[in-house]
């Protein structure tokens, strides 16, 4: 197990002197994570998601609880941890500022002692598909954001570490870069076999990367299962829309047809919209629709991931 966390929590004591009191931050999170994951970490502002990270990379000491990261306390073995985790931060940096992007990653690789033909080889991969190197030479004050990002990115991956974390890493993208960024986390996955845990507010990182979701609201974890699954289970319905060669009086009411909750009818009977709920196939909807009428096209329009997390959000909260 690549992460193994139980009744994790961190306290922190907020107010003034003499009226002090200790907040938790995390308070008792259970989190495991198989080699080759991709993990979709979530919640809202303030519910524990940093504070998990950093404790989970060794910046921050649990209150209690126990914890291990690739096999190791993040707090006593700090050092070694750092040599099997990549780490991006949105908003910080493991750049130098003044320095070309070609020599900060040179100082890492000193850092990380890679040798320098397979520190080539991985920048050079790197760099064609994430588009680094026109601009390898420029100091990094002087990239964009999104070139930030992906230098950023090549970081914490030149050391081939098992464990990518990702805090926010698109935040400020433009959408060419983030669907670039995306296409290379995925590959590196799929190829490389790094875990991936990604913390994020932009919904579509974790449809285009993560199989399982956790998401966390007031330091407690309140969903931790497949992404489908907890689309199934919690979001709304599914709507087929049928676009039919004829008007067809034998679909009024959907009388029959399996698993529908309500219909619509519209364009003079051209088409009829039905929504119908998780357990009942869309296939099995068409099926039968086809079997009454002819159909000229079909879309099915499937709940949003931004539904079903407002819907997680709000069943964690007191009277949801």
């Amino acid at each position: 197990m690549i992460v193994h966390a139980e009744a994790l929590r961190r306290e922190f004591v907020v107010g003034k002197r003499g009226a002090r009191r200790r907040l938790a931050a995390v308070d008792g999170i259970d989190l495991r994570i198989e080699p080759g994951e991709t993990v979709g970490f979530l919640g809202p502002n303030g519910a524990g998601k940093s504070t998990t990270i950093k404790m989970l990379t060794g910046i921050l000491v649990p209150t209690a609880g126990r914890l291990s990261v690739c096999g190791l306390d993040p707090v006593s073995r700090r050092r070694e941890l750092a040599r099997r985790i990549g780490v991006v931060f949105g908003q910080r940096s493991a750049l130098w500022w003044d320095l070309p992007l070609a020599d900060s990653f040179d100082l890492l690789r000193t850092i990380h002692r890679v040798p320098r033909a397979v520190h080539r080889a991985r920048l050079a991969r790197c760099a064609d598909v994430l588009g680094l190197a026109e601009f390898l030479a420029t100091p990094v004050r002087q990239l964009s954001l999104g070139q930030r990002m992906r230098g950023e990115v090549t970081a914490a991956l030149l050391h081939a570490p098992p464990l990518l974390v990702l805090d926010e890493p698109t935040v400020g993208l433009d959408l060419v870069s983030k669907e670039r960024l995306r296409a290379f986390l995925h590959e590196v996955n799929t190829e490389d076999g790094v875990t991936v845990l990604l913390t994020t507010h932009d919904l579509p990182d974790v449809e285009r990367l993560c199989r399982r979701v956790v998401v966390i609201d007031q330091g407690r974890v309140v969903a931790d299962d497949e992404l489908e699954v907890l689309r199934g289970r919690f979001a709304g319905p599914r709507e087929l829309i049928v676009d039919l060669a004829a008007p067809a009086p034998q679909l009024d009411g959907a009388t029959g047809l399996p698993g529908v909750t309500g219909s619509r009818v519209e364009a003079d009977g051209m088409r009829r919209r039905y929504t119908f709920g998780p357990a009942t196939s869309a296939a099995s909807l068409v099926a039968e629709v086809a079997r009454r009428a002819e159909i000229r096209d079909i879309a099915v329009h499937e709940p949003s991931i931004e539904d079903l997390v407002r819907t997680l959000y709000a069943g964690a909260r007191p009277g949801g």
